[in-house]
């Protein structure tokens, strides 16, 4: 009644699938698997199996699946058609492959099993920020293990894991950078896109993407989605689609206020149709990195002109409903780290970089 199969996983180690299928007149009436490191855990848990399953009622028990954590993540992955995020999809298979609570059983799963996974990311150099949302992604799967696919487990048992491996440090929250360019910094990395595109006109207009980034406050993936088409001038908005959320891949569209600095930069572009910034995301992110090292401009991502951005329009004294209006922040909790920051006044007062941007380097 019941097969064990040995597979090679990625990193050289062998682990072993037991299957159980039972017919009756022809038809599959039960199928389930599970997949273990030891050869003799397999046969345990297949000897075990087809006894609870010869029993009285052993069958109709059985209809709740008793399946591996690897299980889970397997039919989490089919449900959601991959529709998840690339990091999101590349964890969960990540831990699928890689790792030993893959192999253990739902209802056999306990909280010190997701500490030894935390404990096991770490020895292999995975920073406790890492460790964090390797927590995070398969307490999200094994939440639902229960009601979405009737395993047999306590939808808990990740969440009660997670504090102790936060005690022990081998998980934390990432934390939040605080790095913003300098004025001078900003001029020469525009200095430096422009003559860039001067030498080719075809080349990505990093001077204009960048400039928009730290006045709009736009991710670099919003930016080159973002379309004129959900541009609305009269009253500044635009609809941000898909915009970045924990919870919500697709489908969470957000209107956002658009600084008039921002919209002078998307005027700099020369068309009118279509997308604002119709160029490669990974691309934008990449230039920008090239053009850091090259000027020996140290520690500053892409990702940090959003926080110049919002930073800016505290420093101009905006309230939090107003820079949250502008950032695309739900919560306003999020917002809580900028409110240090004094009314000072605007940083690019007297900023001569428009001179550049729209004349060309004097």
């Amino acid at each position: 009644m019941g097969s064990i199969v040995e597979r090679k996983r990625k990193d050289g180690t062998v682990s072993y699938r037991a299957q159980i299928l039972i017919k009756s007149k022809g038809r599959i009436v039960h199928q389930e698997s599970s997949t273990f490191d030891r050869l003799t855990t397999a046969k345990a848990w297949l000897k075990r199996r087809d006894k609870e399953l010869a029993t009285l009622g052993g069958l109709d028990a059985a209809r709740r699946k008793s399946g591996s954590v690897g299980d889970v993540i397997e039919d989490y992955l089919k449900a959601t058609g991959g529709d998840i995020g690339r990091t999101k999809s590349q964890v969960l298979r990540r831990i699928r492959k890689d790792f030993a609570i893959s192999d253990i059983p739902c209802d056999e799963l306990k909280p010190s099993d997701v500490t030894s996974f935390a404990r096991a990311l770490a020895k292999s150099g995975v920073a406790p920020s890492t460790v964090q949302n390797y927590l995070s992604h398969l307490n999200a799967v094994l939440s639902i293990a229960r009601t979405a696919w009737n395993y047999e487990m306590d939808r808990n048992v990740a969440l009660d894991g997670i504090p102790a491996a936060r005690h022990l440090k081998l998980a934390a929250k990432s934390k939040s950078r605080t790095r913003r360019p300098t004025l001078d910094e900003i001029q020469r990395l525009l200095i430096h896109f422009i003559e860039t595109h001067t030498r080719d006109s075809r080349s990505l207009p990093m001077h204009v993407v960048m400039t928009f980034a730290m006045f709009s406050s736009r991710r670099q993936d919003e930016i080159t989605r973002i379309t004129w088409e959900d541009f609305h001038e009269p009253d500044m908005t635009q609809l941000v689609r898909d915009m970045k959320h924990p919870g919500q891949k697709k489908g969470n569209d957000v209107l956002c206020e658009t600084p008039p600095e921002a919209m002078r930069a998307m005027k700099l572009q020369p068309h009118r149709m279509g997308k604002i910034f119709p160029y490669n995301a990974d691309t934008v992110s990449s230039r920008f990195t090239r053009a850091c090292k090259f000027l020996v401009i140290e520690d500053l991502h892409f990702h940090d002109l959003r926080h110049e951005a919002i930073s800016r329009l505290f420093e101009m004294g905006k309230t939090i409903p107003q820079v949250a209006a502008v950032s695309g922040h739900r919560s306003w909790q999020s917002l809580q780290r900028y409110t240090h920051l004094r009314k000072t006044g605007d940083k690019f007062g007297d900023w001569n970089g428009w001179s550049l941007l729209e004349h060309g380097r004097k």
